[in-house]
């Protein structure tokens, strides 16, 4: 069955094919900058991945798939203006930018399990690969794409073809050079930053011809891609922020050195909005995934939430819609259990009809929200059948959901220890019911659920269960 992505090169959806014929997927997809914390909105795309990384998979293809982290390179603006963002982590926690780097990204790969996000088969640092991208920015100056100035080595946007490919605006219209005072050392206002050259007092700096200096941001997925995947390569993966400046420019440093975009297919995942609106450290509003545990949001109910949403749509996130996830996850697991328990005969049409519509969804632009519609149509069938368990665990190799230890996360979940605040609160709730204080206990009853709990008044006392 044929396999149709929304191509951002060219605007519509296509049938995928990979370059070679074969059934092997070069990819690679943009990673994170460990200079703090991921969150959730940062999960997003990597789930987007991970979910497209499943859907090849399930229809035979294998990976060789590539994923970036940025551990220097990556200033404050895209522009190429303010400081390295693992320079100025480290100055805020007074500690080395490699020791910073190294604790993040750590951090970051034990969320990437908790979410049971397939691990690329190449996890490439930046800081590994300043060879390989010194040595791309030499050839670049050599070929006349490359000058110099007294800030660093720019590429001159004015020797392509054409400029952006991606986004498809008016170049007076480029996002990045907006944003910044004309230098008038550049040849064009739009001209980018391949090597800059490193201040006395910045720490992460190599020698070079232009002397000691470091990358640009934009230089590394260039180099680390074409390292691994050559000089083309199926398909290219990031959020949407990426593709005005970051990938138009990843696109054009690979037609300067070899005349090719680099990558078929590129594929971008929508923002994810908080209530509505942009997530912002000022609003408070920026959360992690130890957040959403510490109110009883398991990772794996913010998985399913974001099948909630087509990855190409905003996604808005609020508390009571991730807790509903987090019920659905637990019906979800019930329903598998009841499946596996059970002892009915279901007809070999029946099952092969819910195979076949569940690949012809995931097939038609990952529609996630359409394949789960798909599970739950299966969850919800009246005869419980161990066939009906096995078809969901076929399933799961698509959501990823890990359906196969339903078990165990349900004996969690009820042997859960309450948190000392929670117990707090149920107490102080007691004591304002004790007291008729009605409008108090409707309060706590309140802020306990914004905390991922459940209370309930029965005959027998109160009772308080995870959402």
């Amino acid at each position: 069955m044929a396999i149709n992505f929304y191509n951002t090169l060219t605007h519509k959806k296509e049938e995928f094919k990979t370059l070679d014929g074969n059934n092997v997927v070069r990819m690679y997809s943009c990673g994170p900058t460990v200079y703090s914390y991921a969150h959730i909105g940062n999960f997003r795309a990597y789930i987007f991945m991970d979910t497209l990384r499943r859907v090849l998979k399930y229809n035979g293809y294998k990976l060789k798939h590539v994923m970036n982290i940025t551990d220097v390179g990556h200033l404050e603006s895209d522009a190429d203006e303010g400081e390295d963002k693992m320079e100025k982590a480290a100055r805020k926690e007074n500690k080395d930018p490699y020791e910073i780097a190294q604790y993040y990204t750590d951090v970051f790969l034990k969320d990437m399990e908790k979410l049971h996000i397939d691990k690329t088969e190449i996890i490439a640092k930046a800081t590994d690969h300043i060879q390989e991208m010194l040595e791309f920015v030499e050839a670049l100056v050599e070929k006349g794409y490359g000058y110099e100035t007294s800030r660093g080595i720019y590429f001159d946007i004015s020797k392509l073809d054409k400029y952006p490919v991606l986004s498809n605006r008016n170049i007076d219209d480029q996002i990045a050079g907006a944003r910044v005072e004309v230098d008038e050392e550049k040849r064009n206002p739009y001209d980018f930053a391949l090597w800059i050259k490193a201040p006395e007092n910045h720490i992460m700096k190599w020698e070079s011809p232009w002397g000691l200096s470091y990358p640009g941001w934009h230089i590394e997925c260039s180099a680390m891609g074409r390292k691994y995947l050559g000089d083309q390569f199926d398909i290219h993966t990031g959020g949407i922020d990426h593709i005005p400046t970051h990938h138009e420019n990843e696109i054009a440093q690979s037609k300067g050195l070899t005349g090719k975009v680099p990558a078929k297919y590129w594929m971008h995942v929508e923002f994810l909005q908080v209530d509505g609106g942009k997530m912002s450290k000022s609003l408070g509003n920026v959360y992690t995934l130890d957040e959403l545990q510490k109110r009883g949001i398991e990772p794996l109910a913010y998985k399913l939430f974001c099948f909630t949403a087509h990855y190409r749509t905003k996604l808005n996130f609020t508390f009571d819609t991730v807790l509903a996830s987090q019920k659905a996850l637990r019906r979800l697991r019930e329903g598998f259990l009841k499946h596996k328990a059970g002892n009915e005969a279901v007809e070999n049409n029946t099952i092969e009809e819910y195979k076949k519509r569940f690949l012809e969804t995931i097939n038609d632009d990952l529609n996630m929200p359409a394949a789960m519609g798909i599970v739950w149509e299966v969850v919800r069938n009246e005869k419980k059948s161990k066939q009906l368990a096995d078809l969901l665990l076929e399933f799961d190799k698509v959501l990823g959901l890990d359906l196969e230890n339903s078990e165990k996360y349900l004996n969690e979940e009820k042997d859960i220890e309450l948190p000392k605040n929670i117990i707090d609160l149920i107490e102080k709730r007691k004591e304002a019911r004790k007291n008729k204080d009605w409008e108090l206990s409707d309060k706590i009853r309140d802020e306990l659920k914004d905390q991922g709990y459940n209370v309930k008044d029965t005959k027998d006392g109160m009772t308080v269960e995870k959402l």
